[in-house]
């Protein structure tokens, strides 16, 4: 039997929850277009983030390490590759549309810059009079003008509700500003099934990257309530640390983590007598998140990774390089717009020299970023 996309719209109705998106529910896309015979919207629109050069590009972008020290840390490919499986994991026990969940967690970061959040704090700081950079916005950019896949539309032409999930993108270190997206409502439940999701992974795997490369050790971490906990679960007595210990510990660690989720939204999802994403939308709170307990034991983890870490040597100095570096490509191109591409160059007239030249810079990975630094102010190199 061929699972049509009807069939397919039929099977979320009788699966999902009452306030799980339904993709036949969509309030469309910006250019119209004929629905797919076997794909709903949002399986779609999950297929076309994945086919872009900006996705791609994600492989050799900074996540916390830059490309250049390994190939063993997370990139942000990995990163977002992780937070899309972990968002499925939460869509699917709570009655959510996974394929909405999934466009989400895959598109939540592909107008991240190099070199991490380094990269755009820099930008931000060079865009001050000229509209800022935040990668919430430059992740829509991307999908709505910057890749050019489609002769009859700019951008992705992704539905609403992808689009929503990416200007309300939030975690405590992301801000949305949801502006043309109804900013008095929260986000589906599917977007704030990503916002969890992308906390999860960034709390497992900064912490798995750290012990990886030694910046960090486990004797470092004997403090903190939440490796306390991990110890005892495992049953590992602090001695003999080793690769498959690690590995125990970090998906131990994600799975307390998806449990605490999905038993808190459970409970306020019954709290607050919900029965549609309207009513999910008209809350004063997110339904999806962590215990206070858990949020409360999280918050010592990220205070000891931003101090322990975030705040090593190590890493502030190649922050310090990206900062330097972004900032002489910047002022090289802006000085002499004739050192852009062809493309970049086009989009002057309509953006502005100083946010075509931020787009460009953007979608630069970390190892293109430095060969051009390289090619325009190191005389032994040849452009």
């Amino acid at each position: 039997m061929l699972f049509t996309r009807e069939r397919l719209e039929q099977l979320e109705d009788s699966a999902l929850a009452p306030y799980g998106m339904r993709s036949h529910q969509s309030r469309g896309r910006v250019f119209a277009e004929d629905e797919h015979p076997y794909r709903t919207a949002y399986q779609r629109d999950r297929d076309r983030i994945i086919h872009t050069t900006a996705f791609r590009r994600l492989e050799y972008k900074t996540q916390v390490f830059v490309n250049t020290e390994g190939d063993y840390y997370r990139t942000r490919l990995t990163h977002t590759l992780e937070v899309a499986q972990i968002g499925r994991t939460l869509a699917r026990a709570l009655g959510a549309n996974e394929d909405l969940t999934e466009a989400v967690c895959l598109v939540h970061d592909i107008g991240h810059p190099p070199f991490g959040h380094s990269g755009e704090q820099a930008l931000n700081a060079l865009m001050k009079d000229h509209g800022g950079f935040d990668h919430n916005q430059q992740s829509l950019r991307v999908v709505e003008t910057l890749e050019r896949r489609y002769p009859d539309f700019p951008g992705l032409n992704l539905s609403y509700e992808v689009r929503e999930g990416i200007v309300k993108h939030e975690t405590e270190y992301d801000v949305s500003s949801a502006r043309s997206f109804e900013p008095h409502k929260r986000g589906l439940l599917e977007a704030q099934i990503a916002n969890a999701a992308d906390e999860i992974a960034y709390n497992a795997h900064d912490l798995d990257d750290g012990l990886r490369a030694r910046l960090i050790t486990p004797a470092d971490l004997d403090s903190l309530e939440l490796w306390e906990r991990l110890k005892q679960s495992v049953n590992w007595d602090g001695t003999g640390f080793d690769e498959m210990w690690r590995h125990r510990l970090i998906r131990r660690l994600i799975g307390i983590e998806v449990t605490d989720v999905i038993k808190a939204t459970e409970d306020r999802v019954t709290a607050a007598g919900v029965k549609s994403t309207e009513d999910v939308q008209l809350l004063d709170h997110n339904l999806i998140g962590f215990s206070t307990a858990q949020q409360q034991i999280n918050r010592g983890l990220k205070k000891f990774l931003y101090q322990r870490m975030y705040r090593h040597t190590r890493v502030i100095r190649m922050q310090m390089k990206a900062d330097r570096l972004l900032g002489e490509l910047f002022g090289a191109y802006v000085a002499e717009p004739g050192q852009l591409p062809r493309s970049a160059q086009q989009r002057i007239e309509g953006e502005g020299l100083q946010r075509a030249v931020c787009d460009y810079i953007a979608g630069m990975t970390d190892r293109f970023a430095l060969e051009e630094h390289a090619k325009m102010f190191d005389p032994n190199v040849s452009v």
